[in-house]
C-alpha cells in the first residue's frame, strides 16, 4: 500500500509541477500570448466578415449579371455570350469584375466552350484549364473540352490523355462513357488498337445502359478485326 501511495503522491507532485511551469510560462509570456490570441480572433472575424458582407453580396450580384450571357450561350449567340450585349456583360467581363467568385470561375468554363465553338482552340484550352470544377458534370465536360481542342489542333496523343482524365474525373453514366468513346477514337487515329479495344470493352461492360453502349459492338468488332491482321 505504501508503494502505491508513494506513486500516487509522485504523480500529484508531477502534475502540480507541470501546472506551475505552465502558469509561470503564461505569466512570463502573457503579452505575447494575448497578441497571438487577438490576432487569431481578428483573422477569424475578418474572414467571416469578408465572406458575409463582401463575398455573398458579390456572388449574388454576379449571378444576376451573368444569367443573360448564359442565355446567349444556350442560343448559340457566341459573340454576345462572350462580350455582352451593351446592357448585360459577357463572360469575359464577368471574369474581370467578379474575379474570385464562383460565377467568375464558371465564366471560365463558358468562355472556353465559346472559343471551342469559334474554332479558337488555344484560347479554349487556356480558359478551360483555368476553370476549377469538382461537380459531377461540368468538371468532366471542361476536361473533355480540352481534349476536343487538342484533337482539333492535331495533338491526338494529348487529346486521348484528356479524354481519359475526363472519363475518370467523375464516374457516371453520361460523361464517363462519352469520353471513353472519344478516347477510343483518338487511339484508333494513333493506331493504338489495343488501347482502343480496352476502352470500348469498358463501355460495354461498365456502362451497358449508356447511349454509347448501343453501338459499341461495332467498334469492338472493328478493333478485334484489325488486331487479327
Amino acid at each position: 500500500m505504501a508503494k502505491k501511495t508513494d506513486k500516487t503522491e509522485d504523480r500529484i507532485v508531477a502534475v502540480e509541477e507541470a501546472f506551475s511551469k505552465t502558469e509561470h510560462f503564461i505569466e512570463k509570456n502573457q503579452q505575447i500570448i494575448l497578441i497571438v490570441v487577438g490576432a487569431i480572433v481578428v483573422i477569424v472575424l475578418g474572414y467571416f466578415g469578408f465572406k458575409r458582407f463582401y463575398m455573398e453580396p458579390k456572388e449574388k450580384e454576379a449571378q444576376g449579371q451573368m444569367f443573360m450571357a448564359e442565355k446567349y450561350f444556350e442560343m448559340d449567340s457566341i459573340s454576345k455570350a462572350l462580350n455582352g450585349d451593351g446592357n448585360y456583360p459577357g463572360f469575359l467581363e464577368i471574369m474581370d469584375q467578379y474575379g474570385i467568385t464562383k460565377c467568375a470561375n464558371l465564366a471560365h468554363y463558358y468562355a472556353g466552350m465559346c472559343y471551342l465553338k469559334k474554332g479558337e482552340f488555344e484560347k479554349a484550352i487556356d480558359y478551360l484549364k483555368h476553370f476549377k470544377g469538382k461537380d459531377e458534370m461540368v468538371g468532366p465536360m471542361a476536361t473533355g473540352g480540352i481534349g476536343d481542342a487538342y484533337m482539333e489542333l492535331g495533338d491526338t496523343e494529348k487529346a486521348a490523355g484528356y479524354y481519359l482524365k475526363a472519363a475518370e474525373q467523375r464516374k457516371n453514366d453520361f460523361t464517363t462513357p462519352l469520353f471513353l468513346l472519344k478516347a477510343g477514337w483518338a487511339y484508333e487515329e494513333l493506331g493504338k488498337f489495343e488501347d482502343a479495344l480496352k476502352v470500348y470493352k469498358r463501355i460495354k461492360t461498365e456502362f451497358i445502359r449508356s447511349t454509347e453502349a448501343r453501338e459499341i459492338d461495332k467498334y469492338i468488332g472493328k478493333m478485334e478485326g484489325l488486331l487479327k491482321k
